[in-house]
């Protein structure tokens, strides 16, 4: 199993069970799967998307769940004709949970890393110009999932999910008409999140992504938001150290539990 690990606990903020929860809803609320419900403090939702948080059961509080219902939740998914996946922090209280799936023969895999912050702090990383941000997806935000570089199938699915969202502004650029970089801001739940952060590989290296946070930033703070969080994969490093300038800290770790 991966090593445990306590939440981190960035300043002036307490990671209670209403905490967690609000995050965790508020991630629902940006990708904007099919269908879903919450059943025994989890939160099930439902989509053939390829984006993991889509598809993927996660528990609301992070001690004191029954391991037991582990396999009720993967029946679920399979009654669906949907893959099981669960999404389960690092923690020790969720340990049973993991030892649970373990059993059930899940595997962890992909460390991704909750990282929270100010939405000051974020806005203030960005000296130059921010990105502009519309409140609906344009062809100009669209075009960057797809472009040269990227997994078509899955630049797809995360414009379909993202554009789903009833909370999400967006915010792209380019250059002659071509795309560069995009990135998506949800508000719910108290909360504004980061995602489908994206620029193009033969863009990399010219502040693009620290423009398009800015961006971002600037419509939350219009909306009287304070704080902010955003989901990264471990090894991105690259993308943390962008996170890190922009005074992100990582809250907790989690892994995807998923069958062979």
């Amino acid at each position: 199993m991966p090593a445990m690990h306590a939440p981190l606990t960035p300043p002036n903020l307490c990671w209670n069970d209403d905490v967690v929860a609000s995050l965790e809803r508020a991630t629902l609320d940006a990708v904007a799967p099919q269908a879903w419900r919450e059943w025994e403090s989890w939160l099930l939702p439902f989509d053939t998307s390829t984006i993991g948080r889509a598809t993927s059961a996660v528990p609301l509080r992070h001690h004191g769940l029954d391991a037991a219902a582990m396999a009720a939740i993967a029946r679920q998914y399979a009654q669906r004709q949907l893959r099981p996946a669960f999404r389960v922090a690092d923690v020790p209280g969720l340990a049973p949970v993991q030892a649970a799936l373990q059993r059930l023969g899940f595997r962890a895999e992909q460390p991704t890393l909750v990282q929270t912050g100010s939405v000051a702090a974020l806005r203030a990383a960005c000296t130059t110009e921010p990105a502009p941000v519309t409140p609906a997806p344009d062809a100009a935000w669209a075009a960057v999932y797809t472009a040269p570089g990227f997994d078509p199938v899955d630049g797809a699915h995360r414009v379909q999910a993202l554009s789903r969202s009833h909370h999400a502004v967006y915010a792209s650029l380019s250059e002659n008409h071509l795309p560069l970089a995009a990135g998506t801001a949800a508000f719910s739940q108290g909360w504004a999140s980061i995602h489908g952060m994206r620029t193009v590989p033969s863009a990399r290296g010219r502040g693009l992504a620290t423009r398009i946070l800015g961006g971002l930033a600037d419509a939350a703070l219009a909306r009287g938001l304070t704080r902010v969080f955003l989901q990264v994969e471990e090894g991105n490093q690259t993308a943390l150290a962008l996170y890190q300038r922009a005074g992100l800290a990582t809250a907790w770790r989690y892994h995807y539990w998923r069958q062979p």
